[in-house]
């Protein structure tokens, strides 16, 4: 399969047409040069904001609400460009009020597949300014969609710093990591997590950053980052195991070829057997014993 994972630009749009124009635009890229899958960020969706208004965009509250209420609409779009065009897209992840969940909103990313299924994955550990200042909430549990590309799961951001969240998700053989990180020492932390993802579970990680300054919000102002797909350097992959990357703070779609039966492969006969040695380390973590050295 061929995957597009962005490097995407928050504009502060003003009408939904645009968006739709905007989101239209990016997804008949993808098609052009035959994405399989493409995957966009983590609170890309943040620009739906603006629709409301510089004010409302420029308060955390009144853009948490602005942004849920268009989900919807968004969502409706999302599906259509995925039939139009013939390929899976995971959406902007967004804060989504949920009333099952309760009075605060979680983080959840939306996949489409081509042929009409939809499925939501929401983020499980909040960063410190989620939590703090947003007081964005952990949503539902991890899931692994079954797809005809493979099995997929999703670690938002954050989410791929955590190995046992990795190791849910362990019979996935791509995970995708939509991110929206404003320092590159954030970037950095999402990458690394993003190709130990994929070192432990012997899969192939996909990672997609927002870029650029977005001064009319507060949530998204500063971003930093580009796309990535990364597989465990080892049979049937790069040695740096970094199978494709784009070029920082450049906006656009990063493109790689990436083939699950080298997923099969490499965890059935790779140099080294990391998802199938995990629970040798069972018992191991805990029997520590300190010893003085003078």
């Amino acid at each position: 399969m061929k995957i597009a994972t962005a490097a995407y630009p928050l504009d502060p749009l003003t009408t939904w047409a645009d968006y739709a124009a905007k989101i239209t635009s990016w997804v008949a890229d993808a098609a052009t040069q035959s994405a399989d899958l493409a995957v966009f960020p983590e609170y890309g969706a943040m620009e739906l904001a603006m629709l409301a208004g510089p004010e409302v965009a420029g308060d955390l509250e009144r853009s948490l609400h602005a942004v849920s209420g268009l989900i919807g609409d968004a969502d409706d779009l999302h599906a259509d460009l995925a039939t139009r065009y013939g390929l899976h897209i995971l959406a902007a992840s967004a804060p989504v009020f949920d009333a099952e969940i309760g009075a605060r909103p979680v983080n959840r990313a939306r996949l489409f597949s081509p042929t009409g299924g939809r499925g939501a994955q929401d983020k499980q550990i909040m960063t410190r300014f989620e939590r703090d200042i947003w007081d964005v909430v952990p949503g539902g549990p991890l899931k692994v969609f079954d797809t005809s590309l493979g099995k997929i799961g999703i670690l938002i951001c954050y989410d791929s710093e955590f190995p046992l969240l990795g190791r849910g998700l362990s019979d996935a053989d791509l995970i995708l990591v939509p991110s929206c990180t404003e320092a590159l020492a954030g970037y950095s932390r999402v990458r690394i997590g993003a190709m130990a993802r994929a070192l432990e579970a012997q899969c192939v990680t996909v990672m997609a950053s927002t870029v650029g300054d977005a001064a009319w919000s507060p949530a998204v102002d500063e971003n930093t980052g580009m796309g990535g797909v990364f597989g465990p350097p080892d049979t049937g992959f790069p040695p740096t195991g970094v199978i494709a990357e784009g070029t920082l703070n450049t906006p656009g779609w990063t493109l790689a070829e990436v083939d699950l039966g080298r997923v099969a492969h490499v965890r059935a006969d790779g140099v080294v057997l990391n998802r199938k040695h995990w629970s040798e380390q069972a018992g191991r973590d805990m029997a520590i014993t300190y010893q003085r050295i003078s």
